[in-house]
């Protein structure tokens, strides 16, 4: 049982890719979702984060470009990102919290060109 998640693949210095991540019906009681992302050689970082009452958080590097939002009825989280830059390449994995687990998607490469 595990979310999954849309929306990855090729895109210029500059563009826009939206990422969606839809969660099982079997999980309930769902608190908080977002996305981790992790680069080559780089360490995994959280990129976004929304409460289930839709408080979002965000690191430093992607504030004013990209928004996190959801759909609870759906068991659904998004990831608008625009201004995409070749530093946001990496594969991007959602997360859903539950009861204080957390189930991670497959992930979702996102490569931007420069």
């Amino acid at each position: 049982v595990r979310p999954v998640e849309s929306g990855g693949g090729l895109v210029q210095d500059g563009g826009s890719l939206r990422l969606s991540c839809a969660a099982p019906r079997s999980i309930s009681n769902i608190n908080d979702m977002g996305w981790h992302r992790q680069a080559p050689g780089k360490e995994r970082e959280m990129v976004a984060r929304i409460t289930s009452s839709g408080s979002a958080s965000y690191v430093d590097s992607v504030k004013g470009r990209f928004t996190i939002s959801r759909d609870n009825a759906e068991n659904t989280v998004y990831l608008q990102m625009n201004s995409l830059k070749p530093e946001d390449t990496a594969i991007y994995n959602c997360f859903v919290v539950s009861d204080g687990y957390y189930y991670w998607g497959q992930g979702t490469q996102v490569t931007v060109s420069s």
